[in-house]
């Protein structure tokens, strides 16, 4: 059976790529298709499929400014040939859910969540307030229009696949169609506690854009007094390092070992914007120490509320900084968080995912 695996575009390794390694370690014969690929930003496993790029790889510096292209990829997606393939495999969070298939294919997408900034969270990317009045009044149109789009072409897929409960909601709503729940990998063997003792600060590993809302944990954490150490980087960067205080440290992006040891060593991770599942809570969780999160979206299945760490009921500083006070005089066991954790471990994934697409075959042929 020929499979061809199609991701939105390979800039970094985050959530969302962690689940694409997953299914190349799958499906190592499939071959993998992308908009656009910052050679050597992700994982070996990715990098040895050789992903094949769109068009717009071939326009200079496009690594650098390929947001801004964002009203050419439903344009780009079709363009790929799936013609010869009999099974396609999206992990998709914009665009690659609506590729064109063979008519004899079949068509799983583990959807991340659709399209953010052109169904519910405009204005956390594009607002008036991050890209000033004119380029949001420009934007708006054209966003409406990515939606119509988005929702047109949802037929496109045979079966959905969400990585949580909020997101499957999230495709009913906007899709009108129904999802199975496959929790993404997390790689609990590499996650694990060791004998490092917690220090006094807090730590937050993210890509630093709007949605994310950084800004909120580093103003709770000034208030709480507690130091911060931000894990990332991303467009808004620039903006968070000019309003961070001296107790906020940039680190930029860090992987590997050199992750795990501050997960290890902080006193708690913070999760202060609404995720569609959010890893790096279970990352943290695995290593046995606990998240003060929004209780809300994907939080609100990986996080027990006094458990494996605290759940904030509002996105606002106070709340934050009463989630932060809270966790400081809880008595958390590192052995029973690292036990939550294990629910999401890597053979799992592998089972539900090859059972769907199992499924959807024999459904195929009974219909």
């Amino acid at each position: 059976m020929r499979t061809a695996l199609v991701h939105d575009w390979l800039t970094g390794m985050r959530g969302g790529e962690k689940v694409l390694e997953m299914l190349c370690e799958l499906y190592p014969t499939a071959d993998l298709y992308t908009l656009i690929h910052r050679r050597g930003s992700t994982s070996p496993v990715i990098e040895r499929m050789q992903p094949r790029t769109s068009w717009l790889q071939r326009l200079p510096g496009i690594n650098h400014y390929y947001r801004v292209c964002l009203p050419l990829f439903p344009f780009v997606i079709e363009q790929f040939d799936l013609g010869g393939y009999d099974l396609v495999i999206s992990s998709s969070h914009c665009v690659a859910k609506s590729v064109i298939r063979a008519p004899h294919a079949r068509h799983v997408c583990y959807c991340h969540t659709p399209m953010r900034y052109a169904w519910d969270q405009f204005d956390a990317y594009l607002g008036p307030q991050r890209v000033g009045r004119v380029a949001s009044h420009l934007a708006r149109p054209v966003m409406a229009a990515m939606a119509r789009w988005d929702k047109r072409t949802a037929g496109r897929v045979d079966r959905y696949v969400a990585n949580s409960q909020y997101v499957a909601r999230r495709n009913r709503r906007y899709y009108n169609r129904d999802a199975g729940v496959v929790y993404p990998p997390v790689d609990t063997a590499f996650y694990h506690p060791d004998s490092t003792v917690p220090e006094a600060w807090a730590l937050i590993v993210t890509a630093l854009v709007p949605y994310k809302r950084v800004e909120l944990a580093i103003e709770a954490c000034q208030r709480a007094n507690i130091s911060l150490r931000i894990v990332g980087d991303g467009p808004e960067r620039g903006r968070l390092e000019r309003i961070a205080g001296p107790g906020v440290e940039f680190l930029g992006a860090q992987q590997g070992e050199r992750l795990r040891a501050l997960y290890r060593a902080a006193a708690a991770v913070l999760q202060p914007g609404e995720e569609d599942f959010g890893i790096v809570p279970v990352e943290a969780q695995a290593c046995g120490r606990p998240v003060v999160a929004l209780g809300r979206g994907g939080a609100l299945e990986t996080v027990e509320d006094g458990c494996t760490g605290v759940l904030v009921s509002e996105p606002t500083v106070e709340a934050f900084v009463d989630g932060l006070r809270r966790a400081q005089a809880l008595s958390f066991d590192p052995a029973r968080i690292r036990a939550h954790a294990l629910r999401f471990e890597p053979s799992r994934f592998a089972r539900e995912i090859q059972a769907h697409v199992a499924d959807m075959f024999e459904h195929a042929q009974t219909v």
